[in-house]
């Protein structure tokens, strides 16, 4: 296989993989998911959360999941 062909399998492949997402269906499929309706606020920051609107419970985003996890692991 030449060099040539096998750089422009790679480019190929590369533009697939890099190709961006429409700008305005990301920040909606944090707002609201078709599927599930609308996604609950985070109870620390205010944040949309992965989880639907009527998950019980308090609902945290990644990152304050994430900080709380921190916190409970190192109060110890």
């Amino acid at each position: 296989m030449s060099d040539s062909a096998t750089n422009e399998a790679a480019a190929s492949a590369n533009a697939a993989v890099c190709e961006p997402a429409p700008t305005d269906s990301a920040e909606a499929a944090l707002r609201e998911d078709p599927a599930t309706g609308p996604r609950a606020d985070c109870v620390l920051c205010g944040e949309p959360t992965v989880l639907p609107a009527d998950q019980p419970g308090s609902t945290l985003c990644p990152t304050c999941a994430w900080q709380q996890a921190q916190r409970i692991a190192c109060s110890g």
